[in-house]
């Protein structure tokens, strides 16, 4: 047999040597793991979108939403007559309710009369405070001066404090503020019976 034949038996050698199955070592291009991914480009792009998407949403349903100012109610109780002094403005609603209540012997047409009156200032819409030893409701932002029944008399404040509705429960016999009726002495509102309670007969 001449050199560099193969022969039949030197084939069955080399059949015996390739295998019949292949293990599979490798792939190619290899799969990611996963934290390959969540450190990829790719992961950081999803999270933006996914963060921009829900910024979004939540602007979206906030615009939806109405913009409503809780206050509180605009007609409330304010007690009996006999709960306050004569002369006196009354500030225990100065605060939460913006009111305060005067019971006073000689209101401005000299008659005697309960009210409310409404505590922002004229001028700029400050909070007065009430002197009572100056006998006064004076301004601590621009100095403007006004007597107990709300008349302006010092002062840029260009008119009288206003005034808010009131009167009497005819079953409890409570005062009733109405904040939603208000009266202005400069537009002759004062003569208004809802303006005033009259103490004539107390």
């Amino acid at each position: 047999m001449a050199e560099g034949q193969v022969t039949g038996a030197d084939v069955k050698e080399l059949q015996k040597r390739v295998p019949q199955a292949y293990e599979l070592v490798s792939e190619y291009p290899p799969r990611p793991t996963r934290r390959d991914f969540l450190l990829s480009w790719k992961a950081m792009a999803w999270t933006a979108f996914g963060a921009a998407s829900g910024v979004g949403t939540a602007a979206m349903l906030r615009f939806m939403m109405p913009n409503v100012l809780f206050e509180p109610p605009q007609v409330f109780k304010a007690g009996k007559l006999d709960d306050y002094e004569w002369d006196k403005p009354d500030e225990r609603f100065k605060q939460d309710r913006k009111a305060w209540i005067v019971k006073t012997k000689k209101d401005w047409n000299g008659k005697p009369q309960l009210f409310a009156l409404d505590v922002t200032c004229t001028h700029l819409g400050c909070t007065p405070n009430v002197l009572f030893s100056e006998q006064k409701i004076k301004c601590p932002c621009h100095g403007s001066g006004f007597r107990f029944t709300g008349i302006n008399f010092e002062g840029p404040a260009p008119r009288p404090l206003e005034r808010y509705g009131i009167s009497i429960d005819p079953v409890d016999g409570q005062i009733v503020v109405d904040k939603n009726k208000k009266f202005q002495w400069e537009k002759g509102q004062w003569d208004d019976q809802s303006s005033y309670i009259d103490l004539s007969s107390a």
